[in-house]
């Protein structure tokens, strides 16, 4: 277990800096070739974060472990709203001026609905999960006409966000250091986590849900509670929203659409616990977008015990089973 553990931790440092460093390569790459950067700060703002998960979740398809990588996905999702919105605003109250969120989280509730929906029948069919990866791409043209309509200040925020370099050489060290960087992070996450969950008892999906997506959130809850101090509310909240989005829409159905028997199965409790605890809270933060545009350190509490409770209830549910 110790031992399982330090390799554990040793992969999500990888992540993390495989992250860090493949959202800087594109950035500047994309400025290189022409990309303004306003439109590579709004794409990597949005889900630049989520590129660690993917990796992860690539990996464990791959050796067969379809369940970790549901799991992951997931409880991205609730990791995202409850531990990184939550332990940011309770840092510093966040401001958010980029008004394109609240629709954003509205695709995602609605998203949220439609998976729900889908997986009734115990599975994510092929055509569902195309029609997800199109939703994402239609809510990506969506965020990129509706946030060139936000004030100039906020568009110079997002474009300064991810300003770097654009020199080719460097970009290109950058992307293969990434590359390397976040396959054996993912590799090693992937290789140990379960030996990780079956020491708490924890089932493949559940040791996804939790181990892994807590453990890969916690570098993005450091950015995030560094943005929330330097008042860079509107990109935290971006990342947390964005990165939501890029996981039910692009990696679900992708995994659906892609899968070697036409459809990804979907556990019961996933449709009726885990998904729609995400949604509860996409539902909760609705309101804290559309009104005064702020996430007080109140409403950040709420939903960090919001998250806990969440955890708790999880812990309680595979102990029962």
């Amino acid at each position: 277990m110790a031992e399982a553990l330090a390799f554990f931790v040793l992969g999500l440092v990888l992540l993390a800096l495989g992250g860090d460093s493949i959202v800087k390569g594109a950035s500047g790459l994309a400025q290189r070739f022409g990309a303004s950067p306003f439109v590579a700060g709004l794409l990597l703002v949005a889900f630049g974060t989520s590129l660690p998960e993917l990796a992860v979740n690539a990996r464990a398809i791959w050796t067969g472990n379809p369940a970790l990588a549901l799991g992951n996905a997931v409880g991205s999702n609730v990791a995202n709203f409850g531990l990184t919105l939550g332990l940011a605003a309770l840092t510093a109250p966040l401001l958010v001026g980029w008004r394109a969120l609240a629709p954003l989280l509205l695709c995602f509730i609605v998203g949220s609905v439609a998976v729900i929906g889908f997986g009734l029948d115990g599975a994510l069919n092929r055509w569902e999960g195309l029609i997800l990866i199109l939703a994402f791409v239609a809510v990506l043209a969506f965020a990129l006409a509706r946030t060139r309509r936000e004030a100039p200040e906020v568009q110079d925020a997002i474009a300064a966000f991810t300003r770097t370099s654009d020199n080719l050489g460097l970009n290109l060290v950058r992307f293969a250091i990434a590359i390397a960087l976040l396959f054996f992070g993912a590799r090693i996450v992937v290789e140990h986590a379960p030996t990780i969950g079956l020491a708490m008892g924890m089932e493949p999906m559940l040791t996804g849900l939790l181990v892994v997506a807590i453990g890969t959130a916690l570098p993005e809850v450091a950015a995030a509670i560094a943005a929330a101090r330097r008042g860079h509310g509107g990109m935290v909240a971006g990342h947390v929203i964005g990165s939501s989005l890029f996981n039910l829409l692009l990696i679900l159905g992708g995994m659906a659409a892609f899968s070697g028997t036409g459809e990804l199965a979907l556990p019961a409790s996933f449709v009726r616990f885990e998904l729609p605890a995400a949604l509860a809270f996409a539902v909760a933060l609705y309101p804290m977008l559309r009104g005064d545009l702020r996430i007080s350190r109140k409403e950040g509490g709420i939903l960090f015990v919001a998250f806990l409770a969440w955890l708790a209830f999880e812990l309680w549910i595979s102990h029962r089973g």
